[in-house]
């Protein structure tokens, strides 16, 4: 089968009474449930799925909260927390793809990811993440980092927690121009930063709803963290980070290599926070493989 041959679908599925988008590519193998970052969406694995569809089944789910799913207002009916968003993925692993999987993530994607594996082991044969966020604005990781930015830190969170500043600021967040600038910080390679790309981060901004979501995640500082995660797996890690990205730090990356759980540690040269987008054709034969390795049963 040519990779020509092979479509992405978009389907639908209800969680908790709330619209789930997600898409599906390829029929055979070991399936995949991809997991995307803060503000991304399913769309963010376009160039892998295609491929990874030839031998494994791929699915890609949007959160509750990002890309085309529900954004109902936080609250009593919904909390985002990764707590909710790995309950979500638990859910999605039993309901759709109905057997064990491999989690592949990027960013807070991977602690979400990490998170369900911790909830119900035996949802996942596998974890590869993708440079992990790293949580520094966590309260109980804030003491690490420089004065500035642990006083400025609780500040930007109380002023986003009043409404109207919180949707103005979003507003301007929300702009091509803008998304686009903080694109090609995160990206090494600028051309990788693509209208269409800038266009899958856009359009779930404007869903009503989409700015008390993004407050919701900006004031959340607790939580797990991805030291707390990766020593309760029973599964193995794989781990994989841009050598280039600005946000998440190499080199306490690297610590998370050293748990048990890690079988393997991989820098991604001269690439960014999202290395799965930003050269697919570097990501996509290692996961590949690492899966094969494993001969995981399916």
């Amino acid at each position: 089968m040519t990779l020509s041959q092979l479509s992405i679908e978009t389907k639908t599925w209800t969680w908790h009474g709330y619209p789930i988008t997600y898409q599906t590519c390829g029929e055979n193998g070991t399936p995949i449930v991809c997991v995307h970052g803060f503000g991304a969406s399913s769309g963010h694995w376009r160039k892998n799925l295609p491929t990874l569809g030839q031998s494994f089944q791929c699915y890609a789910i949007d959160l509750i909260g990002f890309g085309g799913s529900a954004k109902p207002k936080p609250g009593n009916e919904i909390n985002y927390t990764f707590e909710t968003w790995g309950q979500q993925i638990v859910d999605f692993c039993q309901e759709v793809v109905g057997s064990p999987v491999v989690l592949v993530a990027n960013s807070i994607g991977c602690v979400a990811a990490m998170q369900a594996a911790v909830i119900q082991p035996d949802i996942s044969l596998g974890v590869i993440n993708l440079n992990i966020s790293l949580r520094l604005l966590h309260e109980r990781k804030r003491d690490t980092l420089p004065l500035h930015r642990r006083l400025g830190a609780p500040l930007f969170q109380k002023i986003l927690s009043y409404p109207p500043l919180c949707r103005l600021f979003f507003q301007q967040l929300a702009k091509p121009k803008t998304v686009r600038k903080v694109l090609l910080q995160a990206y090494n390679h600028p051309e990788a930063v693509t209208d269409e790309l800038v266009e899958i981060l856009i359009t779930p901004a404007k869903d009503e709803g989409a700015p008390d979501v993004f407050a919701a995640f900006i004031g959340y500082s607790q939580g797990p963290l991805p030291e707390d995660l990766l020593p309760q797996l029973s599964c193995p890690v794989l781990i994989l980070w841009g050598t280039k990205d600005p946000w998440e730090d190499i080199e306490l990356g690297k610590k998370l290599g050293e748990f048990e759980t890690v079988e393997k540690f991989i820098p991604l040269s001269d690439l960014g926070h999202c290395p799965q987008d930003e050269a697919p054709e570097v990501v996509n034969p290692i996961i590949e493989q690492w899966i094969n390795e494993h001969e995981f049963i399916h």
